[in-house]
């Protein structure tokens, strides 16, 4: 159990260097910049790595549970990737504006409005399921922090696809395919 959890630790941080990398290929942003929520995921991001390689009281010890979380972990992760290729230099920080924007339904889109918040949240549920339960909390308040972002990105979306969006909202739902 003890080397899963420290393959599901470790593989947060080729993930996350990835990330940084693809950021430098995004078109301009305009309007004001949010920096608060990018400082909040990422101290979210570095506590789910450091619970990754401590014990506790609800340590994960089950090797089926484990194996489950390390696949919707690397479900998640995958997701995520998926919807930041496709989105390409229109991926931006939460509730940024780009400068030309683009409306992408396709790759996961056409399945979720929002498929990297999906990702991260599978990652972090999966994360949780190897490591420590503790991470469950985690998953819950960055789940709604990503259901508030989401929701003013989609204001934003709408304003700027005044016919596009609405009816992309009206086939694809917002994190869980199906559900909500």
């Amino acid at each position: 159990m003890h080397t899963l959890q420290t393959v599901v630790g470790l593989a947060w941080l080729p993930f996350w260097l990835y990330w940084l990398i693809a950021a430098t290929g995004a078109k301009a942003s305009t309007g004001p910049r949010v920096r608060f929520p990018a400082v909040g995921v990422s101290i979210v991001a570095v506590v789910v790595v450091v619970r990754a390689f401590h014990g506790g009281s609800l340590a994960v010890h089950s090797l089926v549970l484990g194996v489950i979380g390390a696949v919707i972990f690397a479900a998640g992760l995958s997701l995520a990737i998926w919807a930041r290729i496709f989105l390409g230099g229109n991926w931006g920080m939460p509730m940024t504006e780009r400068a030309e924007p683009e409306l992408v339904t396709s790759g996961p889109y056409r399945y979720v409005r929002h498929p990297i918040y999906s990702g991260l949240l599978l990652g972090v549920l999966g994360t949780a399921l190897v490591t420590n339960l503790f991470g469950l909390i985690i998953a819950a308040l960055l789940g709604g922090y990503f259901y508030w972002s989401a929701t003013v990105e989609e204001g934003n979306l709408t304003r700027v696809f005044p016919t596009q969006y609405p009816e992309y909202r009206k086939h694809t739902k917002m994190l869980i395919p199906f559900v909500l």
